[in-house]
């Protein structure tokens, strides 16, 4: 099997073992287990802090001790372990604990697989800007595919999502060990100072202004890239509890639905060369931001029914509100920073954005939702007039029987909660267009061309 298959087979299953219970763990939490939602962000939070350090510790050991493709081999397996273990759980606060743990082992193999797949196409002296995308590309095909087979099996709210995933990071946690040898390359010399050799001398960019505000932008707009990934799918899931949409088929096919996102985002890329000659990086970030608002008000306004295509849509624009911003972002990091301190830049940015801004983010949604978007029923006419039907409706009272609950001349025994997704959704819209007009305002950048074309030198 030639190099690239092989690199394929990698980035498929990267991808995959995240996306079987990435987009549906919602409905486990929400669904299955009936925990609440403050505590839910920081499952989504385990990522950011994960990310904050476990690629950099990761890093170096790849760099000194242990081949790069043995470690993201073990990581894989350590990773499956836990996985493993998840649905033993109990209690919410320890199911964050454990999926931290989880997080530890699986974020540093993202960019080791990065690693092992520019030094096999090195080695094979295949060219790594033109072979590299398609091989990646792969990797959220891996993730669309997982999404489908959770969710065509009907395993979208049990436990079996970690089964599926562990299993396959096992096989491919195993396969690692298959791929050439990528051997520490010792760039960090033995005197390099701590702080150099964690990359924190990037930290001396926030004393540029420009960078500085740079980076903060990337911190706030961080905060709103996980919400639909944490969200999403529990959202249209959650359709099923109006008996006007209860048999439609977003209600049963929600993931499904939710792919459209990450399809879209493999087409999106293709047209970023375009936009950025076209426009200039700061004006496709400030496209990005209003994709976002795009995304959010599409889905506080979609139903089912004649409101697919705001769904449909919302999934759509997705590809250009993650893709741009992110691919643009970099792009900015790359054109402003000299060799010195490139890499460190870059690890900066995606610690701002995937780091700090995802833990922030996640936090802020969990509480805001709980304590602001969450409505309280006592009576059979109340959640009847919310949920746009009739006190007598059999499909209500059967969702009133599934909460374990009963009712007594109209008023339930203990009070049903709901969320009120219109108004999460409009509330992360306005979040995201204050951070654009912010954005437009403050951040000063005039488009130059030829930065685009020195990125090919």
């Amino acid at each position: 099997m030639g190099i690239k298959n092989r690199l394929i087979i990698m980035s498929f299953l990267q991808f995959f073992v995240w996306g079987a219970w990435l987009i549906t763990i919602a409905n486990y939490w929400f669904g299955t287990k009936n925990w609440e939602g403050t505590q839910f962000g920081l499952v989504f939070g385990t990522m950011g802090i994960a990310s904050l350090f476990m690629p950099t510790i990761a890093g170096i050991i790849a760099d000194r001790w242990i081949n790069a493709e043995k470690l993201y081999g073990g990581l894989q397996i350590l990773y499956a372990t836990v996985l493993f273990y998840i649905p033993e759980v109990t209690t919410p606060s320890s199911f964050i604990y454990v999926m931290l743990l989880a997080m530890c082992f699986y974020m540093p193999t993202i960019a080791l697989s990065n690693s092992i797949s520019y030094n096999a196409l090195k080695i094979n002296n295949k060219d790594v800007v033109k072979n590299f995308p398609p091989i990646r590309v792969f990797g959220t095909i891996g993730f669309i595919v997982a999404m489908w087979i959770v969710n065509l099996s009907g395993n979208k709210a049990t436990a079996y999502q970690f089964y599926i995933a562990g299993i396959s990071a096992i096989v491919l946690g195993i396969y690692s060990f298959t791929l050439p040898e990528c051997k520490p390359q010792r760039l960090i010399k033995e005197n390099t100072s701590l702080i150099d050799t964690l990359g924190l001398g990037s930290f001396k960019l926030f004393a540029n202004y420009k960078m500085a505000l740079f980076f903060i932008f990337s911190m706030f707009l961080g905060g709103a890239l996980q919400l639909t990934n944490a969200y999403g799918d529990v959202f249209l899931d959650e359709f099923k509890h109006f008996p006007i949409y209860a048999d439609s088929f977003v209600v049963k096919y929600s993931t499904i639905i939710m792919s459209i996102s990450q399809i879209s985002e493999t087409l999106f890329i293709l047209a970023i060369p375009f936009f950025l000659k076209r426009f200039g990086i700061k004006q496709v970030m400030l496209i990005s931001m209003l994709a976002w608002v795009l995304r959010f008000g599409l889905f506080s306004f979609g139903n089912p029914t004649d409101g697919l295509w705001m769904i449909i849509l919302s999934c759509i624009v997705y590809g250009m509100a993650f893709d741009f911003f992110n691919i643009s972002g970099s792009l900015f990091v790359e054109t402003h920073t000299d060799a010195t301190n490139r890499s460190s830049a870059q690890g900066l940015f995606m610690m701002m954005t995937n780091g700090v801004g995802a833990i922030l983010g996640s936090f802020t949604s969990g509480w805001a939702i709980d304590r602001f978007f969450t409505k309280s029923f006592n009576s059979t006419a109340d959640l009847a007039s919310f949920l746009h039907t009739d006190v007598a409706n059999s499909k209500m009272l059967e969702f009133v029987k599934s909460q374990g609950n009963s009712v007594t001349d109209g008023v339930f025994h203990h009070v049903i909660m709901m969320k009120d997704w219109h108004q999460i959704w409009l509330a992360f819209a306005i979040y995201s267009l204050i951070i654009a007009i912010a954005f437009a305002i403050l951040f000063k950048h005039e488009h130059n061309p030829n930065e685009v074309e020195s990125l090919n030198h």
